[in-house]
């Protein structure tokens, strides 16, 4: 992916380049996050937040890092575009100035509980659903969006069916998921059925056609996607529609959550992420639009697709015993490793798509968190893992938080958090990757996803287990 650098404007790269000259002593945790004037969005339970954690943890740095990253997306992300009828809102990724249907999902995601205290930040995340649904019903397979509909961007040229308006046409399950949870989760926590109007049932049936399609029992669907690139992973092979599959029932995910293309298109912790957002949409069609037609065409989707995960997507590890696969194809073949991105295996209990305790689960989560994975990296600053997408060697912040979230083992999610609190390369934020061996050589200065993320695992375990935090 190219990466289009906005650093100056919002004051990252002065920081991270200050950082770079001064030991972490001399800084003195720094005045590194973006000024008040600067801000995009504010709210005021949101600060009250940070000034609590940093009264109470006695940890300073945790306490700095915690100001830095968990308002992240607040300050740098946010574009109010609501009108006079409809809120609406845009959010960035970082320094690619584009909406991913998944990283605005995610960034907004620990917010979800301080709604009920600032009207303002539930109309944020009400407005956000609002944009996903449009973007959806633009083009179901599209993974990241502009705000400006008749934007051509970098990838206009690809060879795929491009509209105006989209970054990107990966086509990647997650980027459905994303936007059913968010709203789902949006309605649990306050009961407000505005979001689910019109264009949002529009966008669940171009989801549910489109998982459909994707399943590839009639044909190989409406979708394919070449890239004119030197970089093997940015496009499809076999004509464009990627290696062929056995049409057994899961869904095919052109691309992972990293961007990069899939060698099996199976990808099963997709697939299993698929079949919890496909419950929750039929919640609440059932519920709010009385559209039990979709609703169980959906809840049968989930049934079907969660049966075929049991027989194709579990495998037999030599070492580790019935573990779940990375991709399949339906035919027998299967990928072992994980991926930083979520949803990774590692992650599914965080996106609620299997329980915590599951065998299944725990002896996966042992493999991929083994020098039996290829992209488990350990080394003399920190160990995790990395992925494809940036390469070897490199450990990705956000699978060291997602460990700490799937953990039930408190010595566990104490060394992640000690982890991470000292690979931010003396910058003060989280970002894409690190050097196993050298936090100060890391990708991307500004990624709002890995920051806000970082800041919801310090709330929930000061609010859950504050004696990790000492």
């Amino acid at each position: 992916m190219k990466r289009r650098t906005f650093l100056q404007n919002s004051g990252l790269l002065g920081a991270g380049m200050l950082a770079s000259k001064l030991s972490f002593a001399e800084l003195n945790y720094p005045t590194v996050r973006v000024a008040k004037d600067k801000r995009h969005f504010t709210s005021q339970v949101i600060e009250n937040a940070i000034l609590e954690f940093q009264k109470k943890v006695s940890n300073k740095e945790l306490g700095w890092l915690f100001n830095n990253c968990f308002p992240n997306t607040l300050d740098t992300t946010i574009y109010d575009e609501s009108t006079a009828s409809k809120k609406l809102t845009y959010v960035i990724t970082g320094d690619i100035d584009a909406m991913w249907l998944r990283d605005s999902s995610a960034q907004v995601w620990p917010y979800l509980p301080f709604m009920k205290k600032d009207k303002n930040l539930q109309n944020l995340i009400l407005g956000l659903i609002n944009k996903q649904s449009q973007c959806i019903n633009i083009d179901p397979y599209a993974n990241a969006f502009y705000n400006d509909p008749n934007k051509k961007g970098e990838w206009f040229t690809d060879h795929t069916d491009m509209k105006p308006g989209i970054h990107e046409r990966k086509w990647e399950i997650d980027s459905l998921c994303y936007p059913v949870r968010l709203a789902y989760a949006y309605w649990k926590e306050t009961g407000d059925t505005t979001p689910f109007d019109a264009e949002w049932l529009r966008a669940q049936e171009n989801t549910y056609k489109t998982y459909i399609e994707q399943q590839r029992k009639d044909s190989l669907g409406p979708y394919k996607f070449e890239r004119t690139t030197a970089r093997g992973s940015d496009t499809l092979q076999v004509d464009g529609y990627g290696y062929p599959v056995n049409p057994v029932g899961l869904i095919c995910s052109s691309f992972r959550p990293s961007d990069d293309c899939s060698i099996f298109p199976f990808l099963i912790p997709s697939n299993l992420f698929a079949i919890s957002s496909l419950r929750q949409s039929a919640e609440i069609l059932k519920s709010i639009k009385d559209n039990g037609g979709l609703a169980d065409k959906m809840l049968a989707l989930a049934n079907e697709v969660e049966a075929a995960v049991n027989k194709y997507g579990i495998i037999n590890h030599p070492d580790h015993g019935r573990v779940y696969a990375f991709e399949v194809d339906g035919y027998g073949s299967y990928l072992m490793m994980d991926d930083a991105n979520v949803p990774s295996l590692l992650a599914l209990p965080y996106l609620g798509a299997v329980d915590v305790n599951d065998e299944v689960y725990q002896r996966t989560r042992k493999f991929i968190l083994s020098e039996k994975n290829p992209f488990f990296f350990k080394g003399t600053a920190a160990e995790g893992i990395g992925g494809p997408h940036i390469g070897r060697d490199m450990i990705w912040p956000m699978a060291i938080t997602m460990r700490a979230f799937t953990s039930i083992d408190d010595n566990e999610i104490r060394s992640c958090i000690q982890t991470l609190a000292k690979t931010h390369g003396d910058t003060g934020f989280m970002h894409e990757s690190f050097h196993k061996d050298d936090p100060k050589n890391f990708t991307r200065h500004w990624f709002a996803w890995s920051n806000t993320l970082f800041g919801e695992l310090l709330w929930k375990t000061y609010k859950e287990k504050p004696s990790l935090l000492t």
